[in-house]
């Protein structure tokens, strides 16, 4: 199957992308608004981009009215700062509801029950429960194509790391952490560790097995084409939130 980008839509292009590309990081990032009101959103478009200074890239869609500029690409551009988060599986529906379009005026920390943890440099303030958090302040904020897309390049002034997370050699325990990834419309947890070269057995057995399920749903269920799903990820946990 080969499909010719240039005759896509935005959403159906987005679909391709969030499909192929995982798993993806979760950048569960919080901001402060000028009059101060707490707002998290969770970017699965996240990557390192630098080292020297330590760098990150979030990339922002606007609101799933396709004009309106997310309150958080609003905060960052305000206030040049903003913080990212890790997310836990013991944090993941917490992690999913913050993708609900609150009113601007809403402190999502205390609409979703989350405690702020202070920051040294920044006055955004981190998730508490976060295992890995990093401060950020504004580098650069690139508009790209012409959907009002926006990728917003941090440098990481400080990281705060769970104390035992952190090895020595300034090392991170990466296997200690049940970190959550994001797939098309749904989510991984990274439980498994390898070095290569593997088994031709093991290969043979992996190489066409689904994803084992977590939750209720049947093995070969999606949520991608159900009336739930929505390219923002926010419409219909909007819906409820607001029901």
């Amino acid at each position: 199957m080969i499909v010719e980008a240039s005759g896509l839509d935005a959403a159906s292009a987005y679909k391709l992308l969030i499909g192929s590309i995982v798993p993806r990081a979760v950048a569960w990032v919080s901001t402060v608004s000028r009059d101060g009101v707490g707002n998290i959103a969770p970017i699965s478009f996240f990557t390192a981009v630098s080292r020297k200074p330590p760098m990150v890239s979030i990339t922002l869609q606007p609101r799933s009215d396709g004009v309106t500029l997310k309150d958080t690409l609003v905060n960052i551009q305000d206030t040049g700062e903003f913080a990212t988060n890790l997310v836990s599986l013991p944090q993941a529906h917490h992690m999913h509801r913050s993708a609900v379009e609150f009113a601007s005026e809403v402190d999502e920390f205390e609409a979703l029950g989350l405690e702020k943890g202070p920051c040294q440099t920044i006055r955004a303030p981190r998730i508490c429960g976060a295992p890995i958090s990093f401060e950020c302040v504004v580098d650069r904020i690139i508009p790209v194509g012409d959907m009002l897309d926006h990728v917003v390049w941090g440098q990481v002034v400080n990281f705060h790391i769970r104390d035992d997370l952190y090895l020595d050699r300034g090392r991170i325990d990466t296997a200690a952490v049940p970190v959550v990834g994001r797939l098309a419309a749904e989510y991984t947890l990274v439980n498994n560790v390898f070095t290569t070269p593997l088994d031709e057995d093991v290969l043979e057995t992996r190489q066409t097995k689904r994803m084992a399920r977590l939750d209720a749903h049947a093995e070969n269920w999606s949520p991608i084409d159900t009336a739930e799903w929505s390219p923002s990820g926010s419409t219909a946990l909007a819906k409820e939130a607001n029901a």
